[in-house]
């Protein structure tokens, strides 16, 4: 098994994770709006796989 495959993955969602939750917390308007932001950053792949297959018609 190849764990240097793994780790590479982990590090994208990782920055990933980072960027989104840094875009979510500037875009706020409120304490509210930032917790929520930094929840989305957390499942934002799971968001760009159903938007991804949703366009495909899957």
């Amino acid at each position: 098994m190849n764990r240097g495959a793994q780790a590479g993955g982990g590090a994208v969602y990782g920055l990933g994770m980072i960027g989104a939750a840094v875009y979510f917390i500037q875009h706020a308007a409120s304490f509210g709006d930032g917790v929520l932001g930094v929840l989305k950053a957390i499942v934002w792949p799971a968001f760009l796989i159903y938007q991804a297959l949703g366009a495909l018609k899957m």
